[in-house]
This record gives C-alpha cells, structure tokens and sequence, in this order.
C-alpha cells in the first residue's frame, strides 16, 4: 500500500515537473518571437487539453498584469494627434454600439433564459472589454464565482475565434486598415484579441484599434454606476481602469519627447512579446471543463450577440465611410 501511495505522489511529481517545463518552453518560443499570438493561443488551447497547466491558479492574475502592461508598452509606439483623430472618429460608433448591444444582450438573454446576472456579464464583456468589464462589474453585481466564470468562459472562447476569422474576413472584404481597425475595436471583446488580431492585419489598423478600443474601455465607469441601480447595489465598489492614463503618458511621451525615440521601439517590442504571452495564458485557460461549465444558454447568448455587433458595427462602418 504504501509503495503504490509512493508511486502515485511520485507520478504526479513528474507530471507536474514536465507540465511546467512545457509552459516555461513555449513561453520562451514567444520570448524569443519565434510564434506568432495566434499560434501562441493554439498552443495554449492544445497545452491545457493534453498536459494540463500547472499555473492555472496564477493565471487571471498573469493575464491581466501582462495585458495592461503591454497596452501601456504600445503606447510608446503611437502619435497622440493620429490617437486622437481616430478617437474621435470612433466616438459615436462607440456610444451607438455599447447601448445596442447592452439592450439586445439583455433581450436575448430573456429570450435564452440565461440567469440574469451571467446575461448581464456577457453583455457589459461584449459592449465593452471583455474580460476587463467583467472583472470590474463582477463586484458591482455581486455575482458569485460560477456566474463570473460562465461569462469569462464565453468571452474568452469568441476571442479565440476571433483572433483569427477577423483578419481573415478583413482580407476577403478588403477593408482598409482604417476600417479593420475600427471594427476590431467595436466588434472584437477583449483587448488582448483586438491588439492580436489589428498587429497581425497592419501598424496603422493597430493604432486606431487601441486607440479607440481604450477609449471604450472608459466606459467601465458609467456602466458600473448604471449597473449598481439597475441591481440596486447601492455599496458597490467601481473599478476605474487606470492603465489607460498609463497608456495615454506614453502616447504623449512619444509624439513630444524626442528623447525617447531611442528607447520606444525596444519598449513596443517587448510590449508585442507581452502581449504573445498573454494570449498563450489565455488559451491555457480553455479546457473541456471550461467548455463544459459554460452551458448551452450562455455561449448562444455570447455567439448570437457577438454576430450581432459584428454585423452591425461593419455595416456602420462602411456606411460612414
């Protein structure tokens, strides 16, 4: 008995040792840019589903240090004049896109009977950032750990897809870098993804989506006060995502100060290698389980809602011209 105990706690030793060095190899392949961030999301997705990932723990944690770091990081490779054209551009897009999706998450998930306040996650996470919103949301609502999962799980899932059907579909239509850029900032949840998907498809579709996806992601805060009536929460504490303050310093510090034109492209660099990174965690984090704990209801609710701003967001855009 003993010895079979012996052998088990030894087998789950080496198992964990070689999970760990397989996470820390393919870690160093993205340190060294040797893939790309989608095929470091597949890894990912491919890792957590044959070997299992030995940091599970850490990885929400992980996930949003080194999100918001590499979004400041990419701050040092942008021109506040160009950031802010295209912020304004973007504006009204934002508004109209926000409270549409917001009012149709919120009718489909009555129609799919999705409990109210996993509806409510996947709605704020499509309007708005993602998995960010939901994190900041989650405490406004009270939801419990199940119900914020749920809503990651979906969000995380579609950002997946959308990593790679967005640069896809954006070639076959022939969108201008403009244009991607923008779709990818209203249509795309997570920034991580919109980041992905705008760096693989040009540098100028890189700018406008970052620039306008961080100007949405302020939207956190009237949402979270909105969502503390609507839940009648009146203790609620609201998340202000300060990094974007970060982001806009090193926008600013790299159109007027001359100085740090030696440095900012290194700093762009190791930003992109963060950004790899952290959407290889993000696939770690989609096993069967995740899979599973999802639920039919909510990832239609997701799915159907996704192609909704998708749809909508392209036409306004090529409408708008």
């Amino acid at each position: 008995m003993k010895t079979e105990q012996h052998t088990a706690s030894h087998l789950f030793e080496v198992n964990l040792f070689l999970q760990q060095i397989i996470f820390g190899a393919v870690i160093l392949l993205c340190l060294f840019s040797i893939i790309s961030p989608p095929i470091a999301l597949l890894l990912g997705v491919l890792i957590v589903n044959v070997f299992g990932n030995p940091f599970l723990a850490f990885n929400h944690k992980a996930i949003t240090f080194l999100l918001q770091f590499s979004v400041v990081g990419l701050g040092f490779g942008m021109n506040a004049a160009s950031a802010v054209s295209a912020g304004k551009e973007g504006f009204l897009l934002t508004i109209f896109s926000i409270f549409s999706t917001l009012i149709f998450g919120t009718l489909l998930g009555k129609w799919f009977k999705t409990e109210k306040k996993t509806s409510h996650l996947i709605s704020c996470g499509t309007a708005i950032c993602g998995g960010s919103a939901i994190a900041a949301i989650s405490p406004v609502i009270k939801s419990n750990e199940n119900q914020t999962s749920i809503a990651l799980g979906v969000i995380f899932i579609l950002n997946s897809i959308a990593l790679f059907a967005f640069p896809f579909i954006g070639h076959q239509l022939d969108l201008s870098q403009k244009e991607f850029g923008l779709w990818c900032a209203i249509a795309i949840h997570d920034t991580s993804s919109v980041v992905g998907a705008a760096n693989k498809y040009g540098a100028e579709a890189l700018q406008i989506a970052t620039t306008v996806k961080l100007a949405r992601a302020l939207w956190i805060i009237p949402i979270s006060i909105f969502t503390a009536i609507l839940f009648k929460n009146k203790n609620s504490k609201i998340k202000i995502p300060y990094f974007i303050g970060l982001f806009i310093l090193a926008m600013l510090l790299n159109t007027y100060v001359p100085a740090t034109a030696i440095i900012a492209p290194h700093i762009v660099g190791i930003a992109k290698i963060g950004l790899t990174i952290t959407l290889f965690l993000i696939g770690a984090t989609l096993n069967v389980n995740t899979l599973k704990s999802v639920g039919v209801k909510p990832l239609l609710q997701g799915i159907f809602l996704w192609i909704f701003i998708a749809v909508l967001g392209l036409a306004s855009i090529l409408y708008l011209g």
